[in-house]
């Protein structure tokens, strides 16, 4: 007994009998026979001594015991999984492929042009880029989707920087009933007229995002869209400067004179999915962007 140990993949097999509600279940999944399922069950529970299963009714139903093994062994495996992510990176040298999730807020133009220098220096290195707000940037670092984020906030459990701080300003266009006040705008004469708001990317999202609550407004999914319906005139919206540095320099968009400034301030971190398992690919573009945000933004904050 004490030079045997419990696999991996008995402790796959557990996580299998319990995410698919019974043993016959977990066996067609595992593509096993049913007594092999029971048996590696079983020998956890005699190297253990413990009871993982008891029967309630006509069904097994994980006892307390049972309820802490199933926990530690997800963990256990996704710790397994992410270790062989990190060796294949190693032994392979750059990644095939890097997945980045970005905050809409953050600079198009900085960001591709980040991606454009990593691809020069590493031309076979594919980029999944995934443009999200709020928590679906999240969302993308919880379930694994990325290896690197652009986000607003830092989740728990992962490690990040300060990347950058945005400075937003409400806009509309020249001809926008709100700029022909000749005052100040108010808060509300804002609540007069139409906002347009970007909707959260997350599976999860709160639809109820950042906004005034204004009786008129306009829910899209994506900046380009908000902006272009701003330019056309049908409402007003608040952005970052280094998102509308083109058509506030044309302009096409025009900012709002607030009666107190009306500016917003957010907050962008460069967020590693597990900084131990990143490939040099992965840290080299961290590296980029980080030193493009350091000497690139600083250009563009006279307007």
């Amino acid at each position: 007994m004490e030079n045997q140990y419990i696999t991996l993949e008995q402790w796959r097999t557990l996580i299998t009998v319990v995410d698919t509600g019974g043993y016959a279940q977990a066996a067609e999944v595992l593509h096993k026979s049913q007594s092999s399922v029971t048996y590696a069950v079983q020998k956890i529970e005699s190297l253990l001594g413990v009871k993982a299963f008891e029967i309630q009714g006509r069904k097994a139903m994980l006892t307390p015991t049972g309820q802490f093994l199933y926990r530690r062994a997800k963990a256990l495996l996704e710790e397994s999984s992410s270790l062989e992510r990190a060796a294949r990176r190693l032994s392979a040298g750059w990644e095939a492929e890097i997945r980045i999730a970005a905050e809409m807020i953050f600079p198009t133009w900085l960001l591709l042009g980040c991606l454009e220098k990593l691809g020069l220096e590493s031309p076979h290195t594919r980029i999944e880029l995934v443009e999200s707000v709020l928590e679906g940037t999240t969302e993308a670092l919880l379930t694994g989707k990325v290896d690197l984020a652009i986000a607003n906030r830092v989740p728990p459990g992962f490690l990040g920087a300060q990347l950058m701080r945005l400075r937003f300003i409400p806009v509309a266009s020249p001809g926008h009933p709100l700029h022909a006040l000749g005052r100040e705008v108010t808060m509300e004469d804002l609540h007069a007229h139409r906002q347009l708001v970007i909707r959260e990317s997350g599976s999860r999202r709160d639809t109820r995002v950042a906004s005034l609550e204004a009786p008129q407004r306009w829910t899209v999914s994506h900046i380009a869209t908000s902006i272009e319906a701003i330019k056309m005139g049908f409402g007003f919206a608040w952005f970052s400067e280094e998102k509308i540095l083109n058509e506030l320099r044309d302009g096409s968009l025009k900012p709002l004179p607030m009666e107190n400034g009306g500016e917003r301030f957010t907050d962008l971190y460069l967020v590693f999915a597990d900084v131990d398992s990143a490939g040099p690919g992965t840290r080299r573009l961290a590296e980029i962007i980080r030193e493009a945000v350091e000497t690139e933004c600083m250009r563009y904050q006279d307007l």
